[in-house]
């Protein structure tokens, strides 16, 4: 007996064109990977592989294992709907609880074994001719997979091929999903700076944290003042790593709000949230439902560049200088002072960054690293911020050689390659870099399908970030959506779902119109933009999303049904007004026994027919032209 078409299963396996053929295949196991095959799992198919490159799951949850790494969203809003948390153990729980939530839901939904480390989808390509991806597996040596690619590249000129990759295979899925992450290829030190190359100690990024480097009594340089250096600078001077001094190396200042305290302060909501929680869910969900809430009140009053939200974050703004002021030595006054607005760049919610600057052990600076020598980095002269010909500014722009033994890169990551390395060669042969070239810049429909690229859906793609709303939700929202439109091709019903490519330049053209209109593009230099082509952020609130997702727009897709489901569809608008008939007749008869004229029999008994043939008539048109439809069998 042959397998039922929706299992994995060997194809030819006798041959030496055999592959292995996967339903649904994933790419990556972070946290958009772990919902959609949770919610596969709770729609009963279990059919589908996820293919991660790393050595383990979680995503960036595993990649940044930096000290002090934490959720800058309360956990209770950073969580799936539905598998909720109810332990806690704070309101921004660090690395490894993330991690370890994630994992349980793995567990939970019983799909570790679904995963398989190691393994990097390096290229997909459509089969006209079979209605398939062709997929490129490359196997990589056990632990190569949680480097960068530039670091791949190295090692590959320093020990050859194989001391990173073991082999490659072939795959073909039905169904692909594109999980993989935003946050994924560190970016590079400049390689601008003189001298780079000669610098004797590790450099090593944030987001590859090299934890066998000792830093007891070294001088460390950290570039750069994102979110993720200013959870690293304050642990670096304390216990365990006893640096001997940290400079940080700052490009330009930015917004830094206080991290929101827990209900009843941290040590009574580590003590009794989990057990309140866990007693009363309930008040889990409020207590989710109030962040959700709070976080859209941000989108309201920070995201739009209107006149009104203008005046709020000028009040916004003129607080959390105030507040800088009083937490920060005065040296960094005036280059801790933003000179764009708020929201324009990603914010920090601060626990310890600020109190840190008051540590004689750390040093702040915006003078350019002009020079790298063995053991020591040179800066200025100049200065990067303030701006340089601003000369009532009293910020220092001199020359001067600090000793370094460690330099830690806390500069961000590769934001706008969307999808890369990872080449996508779609159904007219064009690759979909090349697409989104010609078509201006990365771009999908509500970021998650594209023309041209039939049963490919991406999750978390393209001008999917709020920038004031939780990761999380936005993916589980992708992740509804894309289920909605599967389940047709795994019921049975539906061959192929394609993006109309009308619907996808519309859909872009307005985002692209409307993001021109929000505080990303007021005047600051961010990393969600290049070229004035914004593909990171999402214009709208999370509501907004939200409802897209629930409710998908059919006539944006073109549909290929199978002949199974062109019958359920025509079967279903049959029934549809043959109902409707039988409520025409239905009101019809109350009509008249309202009016106090009852009808004779002969009179119902033809509105009756006559409603009844047409429905009848209607339903076999239906019928003829879903036969007309079905596909030849020759």
């Amino acid at each position: 007996m042959s397998p039922p078409p929706d299992s994995i299963r060997v194809v030819d396996g006798f041959h030496k064109t055999a592959y292995t053929y996967y339903p649904i295949l994933i790419v990556g196991a972070g946290e958009s990977g772990i919902a959609l095959a949770a919610r596969l799992r709770e729609e009963g198919f279990d059919q589908f592989r996820i293919f991660e490159r790393q050595a383990g799951l979680g995503g960036t949850w595993w990649s940044n294992r930096y000290p002090g790494v934490a959720c800058d969203v309360p956990a209770a809003f950073y969580s799936f709907s539905f598998s909720p948390n109810y332990k806690w153990t704070s309101l921004h729980p660090e690395g490894p609880e993330i991690y370890k939530y994630l994992s349980d839901v793995c567990e939970k939904y019983q799909f570790v074994d679904k995963i398989q480390f190691h393994t990097d989808v390096s290229e997909l390509r459509w089969l006209n001719q079979e209605q398939l991806w062709e997929v490129t597996l490359t196997h990589m040596v056990p632990g190569a997979g949680d480097l960068s690619r530039k670091e791949r590249d190295q090692r590959i000129v320093q020990s050859g091929k194989e001391s990173v990759y073991l082999r490659q295979e072939i795959v073909r899925a039905r169904i692909v999903c594109s999980c993989a992450g935003g946050l994924v290829e560190p970016n590079a030190w400049p390689s601008s700076i003189p001298g780079r190359d000669t610098f004797q100690g590790p450099v090593f990024h944030s987001a590859r944290w090299d934890h066998g480097v000792d830093l007891a009594n070294k001088d460390v340089v950290v570039i750069g003042t994102g979110c993720s250096a200013a959870q690293i600078v304050p642990r670096l001077t304390k216990e365990p790593y006893n640096a001997r001094s940290v400079t940080q190396v700052m490009r330009s200042p930015p917004w830094v709000l206080p991290r929101p305290e827990p209900p009843f302060g941290p040590e009574k909501y580590k003590k009794y949230s989990p057990m309140v929680f866990s007693t009363v869910p309930l008040l889990a969900y409020l207590f989710r439902l109030l962040c959700f809430v709070q976080a859209e009140s941000h989108f309201y009053t920070l995201i739009d560049d209107n006149s009104w939200n203008h005046r709020t974050r000028k009040k916004l703004e003129i607080q959390m200088v105030a507040r800088m002021k009083r937490m920060v030595p005065e040296k960094y006054h005036e280059m801790l002072t933003p000179d764009y607005s708020l929201g324009c760049k990603r914010r920090i919610f601060d626990a310890a960054w600020f109190e840190s600057l008051n540590d004689p052990k750390i040093e702040l600076t915006t003078k350019p690293i002009t020079k790298v020598s063995p053991h020591s980095i040179t800066i200025g002269p100049g200065r990067v911020y303030p701006d340089p010909n601003d000369k009532a500014s009293n910020v220092p722009t001199d020359e001067e050689t600090i000793p370094a033994d460690v330099v830690i890169l806390g500069n961000g990551f590769e934001t706008t390659s969307w999808l890369h390395p990872l080449k996508i060669r779609g159904k007219h042969g064009e690759y979909m870099q090349d697409v989104w070239d010609a078509r201006g810049g990365p771009q999908a429909y509500l970021g998650l399908a594209m023309d041209g690229f039939p049963n490919l859906f991406i999750i978390f793609g393209p001008n999917t970030a709020t920038g004031h709303s939780s990761v999380i939700l936005a993916s589980e929202n992708m992740v509804e959506y894309t289920i909605n439109v599967i389940k047709k091709i795994l019921h049975g019903d539906v061959a192929l779902a394609e993006i109309k490519k009308e619907s996808e330049i519309a859909w872009t053209k307005r985002v692209q119109d409307k993001l021109k209109g929000t505080v990303f593009n007021s005047g600051c230099q961010n990393w969600y933009q290049t070229d004035g082509w914004n593909s990171t952020g999402y214009p709208y609130s999370q509501i907004d999303f939200t409802f897209r997702c629930m409710f998908p727009k059919w006539s944006d897709w073109d549909l290929q049904y199978t002949r199974g489901g062109l019958l359920k569809m025509q079967a279903r608008r049959a029934l549809t007004v043959l109902l409707l008939t039988f409520v025409v007749v239905g009101a019809y008869a109350l009509r008249q026994k309202s009016s106090g004229s009852v009808p004779s029999l002969q009179s119902f008994r033809y509105v009756v027919q006559k409603y009844l043939k047409q429905g009848l008539l209607r339903m076999a048109g239906m019928v003829n032209r879903a036969i007309a439809m079905l596909p030849d069998q020759g």
